[in-house]
């Protein structure tokens, strides 16, 4: 027995002196600027759905349906959801002019809120109320909040706070691109967002 507990003091001495013979001397703290970080979650803001009006057309006439969107910049998406049509709820009474689109069209936005819409390829030109859909669909994504036009349809989504439309709609142009035709619209028929 006393054998084993010599071998162990002897093992413990040996860890014990090889450790402080690495000649790390031992120090305090030192403060050496922000702790180290990696890839950021979005914050649960960014992923909160924007309720958005997309057109669609109500016994002829232009009317919004509020449909939910990930960012209402991702022009992406609010144009899928308006070619993508009425949703089977909303077929009932909506129909569009749209034509259905292989592909996602692509948009820019000017500095004096001109937007640019290039349509993919082999699509006809959009009649009268085709473009009145376009034109109020993304004019009004762009407007802080949901601020959402007098008489809404508002069974897909929940409304969102109204705006104040004076600073939202500075009259804007939209310039839509086809395979060979271009069409040019101002928001002048668009409807009226609701006032604060």
């Amino acid at each position: 027995m006393r054998g084993s507990r010599v071998t162990a003091l002897l093992a413990g001495l040996t860890a014990a002196l090889t450790l402080s013979a690495c000649g790390v001397p031992p120090s305090d703290v030192i403060q050496a600027g922000e702790p180290a970080s990696g890839m950021v979650s979005p914050s649960p803001e960014s992923s909160v759905p924007t309720v958005i009006p997309v057109y669609f057309l109500h016994k002829g006439d232009l009317t919004p349906y509020l449909r939910k969107v990930g960012d209402a910049g991702d022009f992406g998406a609010v144009m899928r959801l308006l070619f993508d049509g009425p949703t089977t709820s909303e077929a009932m009474a909506a129909t569009t002019e749209l034509p259905p689109l292989t592909g996602t069209p692509k948009v820019a936005i000017g500095d004096d809120r001109t937007f640019s819409i290039q349509l993919p390829k082999d699509v006809p030109p959009l009649s009268r109320l085709a473009m009145r859909q376009l034109v109020c669909t993304v004019v009004h994504a762009t407007l802080p909040s949901a601020a959402l036009p007098g008489g809404a349809n508002r069974d897909s989504a929940t409304a969102g706070p109204t705006v104040d439309t004076q600073h939202s709609l500075a009259h804007t142009s939209v310039h839509v691109l086809g395979d060979g035709w271009t069409m040019t619209q101002s928001d002048d028929s668009c409807p009226e967002p609701l006032q604060p």
